[in-house]
């Protein structure tokens, strides 16, 4: 049997270091910066959304670096920002830069509380990446969009860090992340998921720093190496001293290390349901009446 986009992009990731490097990104005073630089290059692309979404869902706000731009672009939408727990996202603190000007924040759902069908666009910046199992998330953002609904996404593809995971072989680490999934498979799960007509490109961005101790640091705000096969314990002072050898060696002209990152676009709609019909077809109430909703009937 085939084996399908699914099945190749379930990633082999620690769920417990995934867990703790989601609660550490979801404390930090502000998203990282590549995020916000990630969100405004997909606010270009809103261009091709003719329709104005009357609810926005802002999937993983607190990471997403987005709500003012969304704000901005769709002001009398609704904005909802979705987080992948039960509670509400807690307020930034006294000192964040997140409590001062910009957009008010908006009210935050958790996933699994959405209404089906209640929203014209899905926008998730940069999250799909922390996400050990891909289809699973595409099929909750399906589920939430309403028939002719949009969703946006950015991810970061395989071509990422790609001297880093040079570096990590050459001194015998392993792997220093879990393996990104390739823009075609992620065009091929959307379909999967039920979208219709994926666009998918990407972009590489090239990130460069005063010294190889502040790329680590940047790094570490970015997420962290959740992959299954990562070394089992702590590093010491001596490996981060041959890591940031190994930075400064490969280091930019004018002695800036440099690391590029692959960012993968994508966008779909959702199309109504269309049931395959049989002598005796069985249609799931909800499509029923989505169907209805949009004047269509069950093609023959």
């Amino acid at each position: 049997m085939p084996e399908t986009a699914a099945a190749r992009a379930l990633r082999p990731v620690d769920e417990a270091a995934l867990a703790r490097v989601l609660r550490r990104q979801r404390a930090a005073a502000e998203p990282p910066w590549l995020h916000g630089e990630v969100a405004q290059r997909m606010g270009d692309r809103l261009g091709v959304i003719r329709k104005q979404p009357a609810r926005v869902l802002d999937w993983w706000a607190a990471t997403g670096a987005s709500r003012e731009l969304l704000a901005g672009t769709y002001p009398k939408a609704e904005l909802v920002a979705v987080e992948p727990e039960a509670r509400a996202a807690a307020p930034a603190p006294w000192w964040s830069p997140r409590r001062w000007g910009g957009a008010p924040a908006p009210a935050a759902v958790a996933e699994h509380a959405l209404e089906p069908g209640g929203a014209e666009l899905v926008w998730a910046n940069m999250m799909l990446h922390a996400c050990a199992d891909p289809q699973a998330v595409m099929a909750r953002w399906h589920r939430a969009l309403a028939v002719d609904g949009f969703l946006m996404f950015s991810t970061l593809g395989p071509g990422t860090l790609e001297r880093l995971t040079a570096i990590y072989r050459e001194q015998g680490w392993g792997q220093p992340f879990a393996p990104f999934v390739d823009m075609h498979d992620l065009g091929d799960m959307l379909v999967e998921a039920g979208f219709a007509d994926p666009v998918m490109d990407q972009q590489t961005i090239t990130l460069t720093w005063n010294d190889a101790g502040a790329a680590i640091a940047e790094l570490r705000t970015l997420g962290g190496n959740v992959g299954a096969s990562r070394h089992p314990g702590l590093r010491t002072p001596r490996w981060r001293q041959r890591l940031e050898a190994a930075l400064a060696a490969d280091a930019a002209p004018g002695g800036r290390p440099a690391l590029a990152f692959e960012v993968v676009f994508g966008h779909a709609f959702r199309p109504p349901p269309r049931p395959r019909v049989a002598p005796q077809t069985a249609v799931p109430l909800e499509d029923l009446r989505t169907m209805v909703r949009a004047g269509r009937r069950p093609s023959s």
